[in-house]
This record gives C-alpha cells, sequence and structure tokens, in this order.
C-alpha cells in the first residue's frame, strides 16, 4: 500500500500540478473549456492560490491536489468553504488519493473554522459522486441539465457534508 501525505501547496509545485490537470481535464469532469495552449497554461492564477491548495504525494512524488476555498466573499456565508476542484493523476488513480485529498480537504476547512463544506460534481462523474459520498458527503441539491457537454445536457450535482449540528 503506497505512503500517501497531503501537505500545503508551494509555488514550486506548479509545473506537477499543471500537467495533472491537463492530464485529468475532460468534459466528463469539469464544465470549463480545455486549455487552448498546454504549454502557456499555468495552475496558480487569481482564481487558484497556493494558500487554499492541499497536494497529495505518494512515495515522494505528486500525485493529486485538492483546492479549499471560499464560494463567496460574504460574511454571512464565511462558515462555508468549498471544494473549488480535485484531480488526481491518472497513474495513481484507484489506490486511495482522491479519499486522502477528500479528508483532508475536511480537516482544513475544519482547521479554518468551518461549519458546512460544499461541492459541485458532474452528474454523470460517478467516480467521485462514489468518492466523496464514501467521505460524508450527501446530495443537497441538483440543477438538471445545467451544461451543455459534447452535444449532452448534464446535471450540476451540490453536495455538503455539515461539520458540526445543525441547530
Amino acid at each position: 500500500m503506497p505512503v500517501i501525505a497531503v501537505r500545503l501547496a508551494g509555488h514550486d509545485d506548479e509545473p506537477a500540478l499543471a500537467r495533472i490537470d491537463l492530464a485529468t481535464w475532460t468534459a466528463a469532469v469539469s464544465p470549463a473549456p480545455a486549455p487552448v495552449d498546454a504549454d502557456a497554461y499555468r495552475f496558480f492564477t487569481d482564481r487558484t492560490v497556493a494558500c487554499d491548495v492541499l497536494v497529495a504525494e505518494v512515495d515522494g512524488d505528486v500525485a493529486g491536489w485538492v483546492k479549499v476555498q471560499s464560494p463567496t466573499p460574504l460574511l454571512s456565508h464565511a462558515h462555508v468553504l468549498q471544494i473549488g476542484g480535485l484531480a488526481v493523476d491518472p497513474a495513481h488513480q484507484g489506490a486511495g488519493v482522491g479519499r486522502r485529498l477528500v479528508e483532508a480537504a475536511v480537516q482544513e476547512c475544519r482547521r479554518r473554522g468551518a461549519r458546512k463544506v460544499t461541492l459541485r460534481v458532474l452528474g454523470p462523474n460517478a467516480a467521485a459522486r462514489a468518492v466523496y459520498e464514501s467521505c460524508g458527503f450527501q446530495v443537497e441539491g441538483v440543477l438538471r441539465e445545467e451544461f451543455l457537454l459534447q452535444d449532452r445536457y448534464v446535471d450540476d450535482v451540490l453536495m455538503a457534508r455539515h461539520l458540526t449540528a445543525v441547530p
């Protein structure tokens, strides 16, 4: 069984994170268009900063990442954090890296004081949904036919995990 360690990302991780992002970017997992120029692709942007990204390493090699972010800037919504993306290197898929990243993201949300963690996942992405459900996430809503991907309408599934008892 591989040793999976999770840590905060650093800027020197960018090439590995970009490589994983590009290797896993399909219409089955993301409604966003694929990058036009893979050579110019940058993982860290104004929307993805290193302090919001956790990196999984398997035996010292970068194997995946998860982004934890605030879904809105509203103070009244500060108790909710969101998993805003997750990717596992195809060479490491099926080895528990995704589950370990989700668990680490939940712990990071707790550390930041969140009461609830949310995420959005495309309806047909059964593998990701199974990982999220195994980590305690439940479906809170479905936006039917939210995206048109490859000439097919696809649902956007809203999932959440409550970190404290709801009063």
